[in-house]
């Protein structure tokens, strides 16, 4: 189950922050450890001594949450984030939304955007102004007929049972597909998980002229996740997010995450 080693990207804004406080409520939550991390770019001093200043705020906020606190310098924060992440064997990248989004959901930023296209790490991301439950409610995972999905639904159902969560198979009808295939598809994945660990998972189609409209057709817990598979063009072990899926995480209420190709 993801989140053994949680890695928070910080910095000193509202989205580091809500990162910060997502990324030490899923360590809490999996009893996995947490390090937090600021990059600055090679060449500056300066820029150094701010990154070291915004840990010691980071651990100002975290209180007596242990934690591991490093500065790394990179030339990209995202690049450097996932380097990070490979060398302390963090196994979940939690990053913020980036400002001037929409209220209440996810922006991509530089540095979120460069994870979701070559992390090799699933990668979480909160929305704007997010503020995490102590526990889980639902886990949700975005669900398409493809090797990738049909190994996150033995994933997830293994990391519903660990939580002790229910889980949701969601796929989307955007009025272009034979709702029949989907839904036959959907009972196939929820016998999966069933199979696989002896969950019931939920399922549901969310309907709509759009993604956005789709993801609105449905209802969201308090506390919900929302977990997607890589596409099937990542490359093996790495992230890469599709069309389809990076307007379905801009229109999320919840956070998302990403697993890598081949996750296991």
């Amino acid at each position: 189950m993801i989140g053994e080693h949680v890695i928070v990207g910080y910095t000193s804004d509202a989205g580091g922050r809500e990162a910060l406080t997502l990324g030490a409520a899923i360590a809490r939550v999996t009893g996995g450890e947490l390090t937090v991390a600021t990059i600055y770019p090679p060449g500056s001093p300066g820029l150094a001594v701010e990154a070291q200043a915004n840990l010691a705020h980071a651990a100002e906020e975290l209180g007596p949450t242990p934690a591991e606190y490093i500065t790394y310098e990179s030339r990209g924060t995202g690049r450097g984030l996932s380097v990070l992440a490979s060398r302390i064997r963090a196994d979940l990248i939690v990053v913020g939304s980036t400002d001037g989004g929409q209220h209440g959901r996810i922006a991509i930023g530089a540095t979120s955007d460069h994870l979701l296209h070559r992390s090799s790490e699933a990668v979480m991301v909160a929305p704007d102004q997010y503020v995490p439950s102590d526990v889980p409610s639902r886990l949700t995972l975005a669900y398409v007929h493809r090797p990738q999905c049909d190994a996150a639904v033995e994933r997830m159902a293994q990391a519903a049972l660990r939580l002790g969560v229910p889980l949701r198979l969601i796929t989307f009808d955007l009025r272009t597909e034979d709702q029949g295939k989907l839904r036959d598809d959907l009972a196939l994945a929820v016998r999966l998980a069933w199979e696989s660990t002896g969950i019931e998972a939920e399922s549901e189609v969310a309907e709509g002229h759009d993604v956005a409209a789709a993801m609105a057709d449905v209802e969201w817990l308090p506390g919900e996740l929302l977990v997607c598979a890589a596409s099937e063009d990542a490359q093996p072990h790495r992230v890469f997010l599709g069309e389809l899926a990076m307007k379905m995480l801009r229109a999320s209420c919840c956070p998302v995450t990403v697993l890598p190709r081949g996750f296991a």
